[in-house]
C-alpha cells in the first residue's frame, strides 16, 4: 500500500484549522504547530463577528473578495456539515440602516452596491425598504428608521463554535496539534527524506519574518448580552466616520464592532471606541441600554499592502496563505478550495476565477 502523504500546517487559527481538517479528510497525516495555546487567544478569528456579507463588504473592498465571499456562502453549510459539533449558521441577509442626517452617505453606499451588482450579477439584488417593509422584516426593530436597505442571501456564523468544532474534528481525524510550538517554513524541507510532503504557513502576523509586507490592523469588538433586543440578522448602521455592525448570535448575545486602526497595539479597548460602539448600538435599539458587557476585545488582523489576500509558493510543496484582513470568515472557504485544488492537481482554476494572487516568493 502507498504510504499516506504527510503535511505540516503552521498556525492553528481559522485558516490553519480549516486546512488541517480538509487535508486529514483526504487522507493526509497532519501535524499542526501553533506558537500559542489551545485557547486561541492569539488568533484574529477569535475576535470577530464572522459575518458573511460579500455585497455589504464591497463598499470597502475589491471584487476578488466579493467573488470569494459569494463562493463561501455556498461552501460554509457544506463545511459545517462535516464537523462533529453544531455551529450556528444563519443566512437571513444583511440589514443596512441610517439616520436622517446621514442620508447622503447612505446614497453613496447604495451607489457602491449597485456598481458591484453590475459587475457581479450573480449576487442577489439589493432591496429598498420603507418603514412598513422594515417592520415586517424585523418585527423586533423599534420604529426609529423610515427606510433601509436589505441585502438578501448574506449570512453569519458563530466564530468560536466553529473554531472549537474544527479542533474536535481534527482530533477525530487524527491530526496532531503541538501547542506552544512556534515553527517556520525554514524549519522543514518538504519532500526530503524524513520530512513532510507538504508545508502550509497559515500563521497570520506570525509569518512576517518570511513575508515582510504583512502588517497588523487593529480591530475592537464588544460582546453584549441584551435580552431586551430581538434582531434576526446582522445590521449595519451607516455613519460617515464609523460604519457600525451588530451581529446577533444565539441566546441574545450580540457582537458589535466597527473600528479599524492602523496599529498593532493590542492593549485594552479605548474609551472612545467603547463609547462610539455603545452609543451607536443604542441609537439602533434602546434595549441595548440595559445590555450587559460580556467582553471587550482587541486583535490585529494580518493585512497585506493592498488589503487583499494572497497565496505564495515557497517551493513545489510549500505554500503561504495570508492577508485575510477583516474578511477571514468571508473568504476562507475560497482560499481553502484553491489550496486543496493545488494540492490535488498542482494547478488551480479557482484562483483565476477569483482573481486571487497566487504567486512565487
Amino acid at each position: 500500500m502507498n504510504k499516506p502523504l504527510s503535511s505540516v500546517v503552521l498556525g492553528a487559527g481559522l485558516m490553519g484549522r480549516m486546512l488541517a481538517h480538509a487535508l486529514a479528510q483526504i487522507g493526509h497525516r497532519v501535524q499542526v504547530h501553533e506558537a500559542q495555546g489551545e485557547d486561541g487567544q492569539g488568533s484574529a478569528a477569535r475576535v470577530a463577528a464572522a459575518m458573511l456579507a460579500p455585497l455589504a463588504e464591497s463598499a470597502i473592498t475589491e471584487l476578488p473578495v466579493v467573488r470569494m465571499g459569494h463562493h463561501g456562502l455556498t461552501r460554509w453549510p457544506e463545511l459545517i456539515a462535516a464537523l462533529p459539533e453544531p455551529v450556528f449558521f444563519q443566512q437571513n441577509g444583511t440589514l443596512v440602516l441610517w439616520h436622517r442626517q446621514d442620508a447622503a452617505e447612505a446614497k453613496r453606499f447604495e451607489g457602491l452596491l449597485l456598481r458591484t451588482q453590475d459587475e457581479c450579477p450573480e449576487l442577489p439584488t439589493t432591496q429598498r425598504l420603507d418603514a412598513q417593509a422594515l417592520k415586517s422584516l424585523e418585527p423586533g426593530m423599534e420604529q426609529r428608521f423610515n427606510q433601509a436597505l436589505y441585502l438578501p442571501g448574506e449570512g453569519q456564523l458563530d466564530n468560536r463554535e466553529l473554531l472549537a468544532s474544527l479542533l474536535k474534528g481534527m482530533a477525530k481525524l487524527g491530526v496532531e496539534v503541538r501547542w506552544n510550538s512556534p515553527a517556520s517554513p525554514d524549519d522543514f524541507q518538504p519532500g526530503q527524506s524524513g520530512q513532510p510532503d507538504w508545508v502550509f504557513d497559515c500563521r497570520g502576523l506570525g509569518a512576517r519574518q518570511n513575508w515582510t509586507q504583512l502588517r497588523g490592523v487593529r480591530g475592537e469588538v464588544l460582546r453584549l448580552y441584551a435580552p431586551d433586543v430581538d434582531l434576526q440578522r446582522p445590521t449595519r448602521l451607516i455613519h460617515p466616520r464609523y460604519p457600525i455592525y451588530i451581529a446577533p448570535k444565539e441566546n441574545h448575545v450580540f457582537v458589535i464592532g466597527a473600528t479599524e486602526i492602523e496599529t498593532e497595539d493590542l492593549s485594552a479597548v479605548s474609551v472612545r471606541s467603547t463609547l462610539e460602539l455603545l452609543s451607536a448600538a443604542y441609537t439602533v435599539h434602546s434595549g441595548f441600554a440595559e445590555a450587559r458587557i460580556l467582553e471587550a476585545s482587541t486583535q490585529a488582523r494580518p493585512t497585506l499592502i493592498d488589503n487583499l489576500p494572497a497565496i505564495r509558493c515557497l517551493g513545489e510543496r510549500a505554500l503561504q496563505i495570508n492577508g485575510l484582513y477583516r474578511h477571514g470568515f468571508l473568504i476562507s472557504p475560497a482560499l481553502l478550495d484553491v489550496v486543496m485544488e493545488w494540492v490535488q492537481h498542482q494547478s488551480t482554476n479557482l484562483a483565476t476565477q477569483f482573481n486571487l494572487k497566487f504567486q512565487h516568493a
